[in-house]
């Protein structure tokens, strides 16, 4: 294979929850700018609107589509709408989570609808996006599918480490269910980011992040644009070998031995 190939997704088509904003839109771009069309599902419309419009007005294929990750019926008419505009489904990037508004409990004490709101974003949601677009994967002979996890599923994370978790070990059986039928599905879980979102939940300035930084070995944070290559490479040809597997992107702040 010609080098050039092997990131090369010309004539492939990826949606991305979430992808409105934050990681979502940085990870929309670059699937655009390595050849593939893109559906910006998000369950704020206007705002997938204004993304898709922002890479259409750059010469890409972009499609704004209302998701909402935790209703199965929404995921369903997700999925038909990209098919009926680019003919099937590729890549598929759980990206949609609940991060920045998440309960002020602990989990001894957590209240059960707050447990199941976090839960079913970040949990069902991949869940029901990955079994809407499986049977278009299949009938193009194969997919990807890229689940957002985060470094705090390796730690005591909270609500958000635990859904995070969860969705590692939804990675891994989903692989070994689907890798047969040429899906493959994979998972990045991002360290410290530095963007607007993360800031909400860590502010730039709080100590706790400095604390944080200081027991990571290698880079201490980056930005969503750091995320892209690995991102790329789940998706790509290069990275056709790989599946099952939740790689950590944090300057080796989880090291799984």
């Amino acid at each position: 294979m010609d080098l050039k190939q092997l990131f090369d997704l010309t004539g492939k088509v990826a949606v991305v929850t979430g992808g409105a904003g934050g990681i979502g839109e940085v990870y929309a771009e670059a699937l655009c700018g390595v050849g593939a069309a893109v559906v910006i599902a998000d369950i704020n419309l206007d705002a997938a609107r204004l993304t898709a419009k922002a890479l259409t007005d750059k010469g890409f294929q972009a499609l704004a589509v209302r998701l909402d990750v935790t209703s199965a019926e929404s995921a369903a008419e997700m999925a038909s709408a990209t098919v009926a505009a680019f003919g099937g489904i590729d890549i598929l990037i759980n990206n949609a989570a609940v991060m920045t508004d998440l309960p002020p409990y602990g989990l001894s004490n957590m209240p059960v609808p707050d447990w199941d709101r976090v839960l079913n974003v970040n949990l069902r949601g991949p869940l029901l996006c990955t079994q809407a677009v499986v049977e278009s994967m299949s009938s193009r002979g194969g997919g990807r599918v890229v689940n957002g996890l985060s470094a705090g599923a390796f730690m005591a994370g909270g609500i958000y480490g635990v859904s995070k978790y969860a969705l590692h070990g939804l990675t891994c059986n989903l692989a070994s269910e689907l890798g047969s039928r040429g899906i493959n599905v994979n998972g990045i879980a991002p360290g410290l980011v530095d963007n607007d979102s993360a800031y909400v939940s860590l502010p730039k300035d709080s100590p706790i992040r400095e604390i944080l930084g200081a027991q990571i070995p290698g880079k201490t944070s980056g930005p969503p644009a750091d995320l892209v290559g690995t991102m790329l490479l789940l998706c790509s040809p290069a990275g056709e070998w790989i599946n099952g597997q939740t790689i950590s992107v944090d300057g080796g702040w989880i090291m799984r031995f």
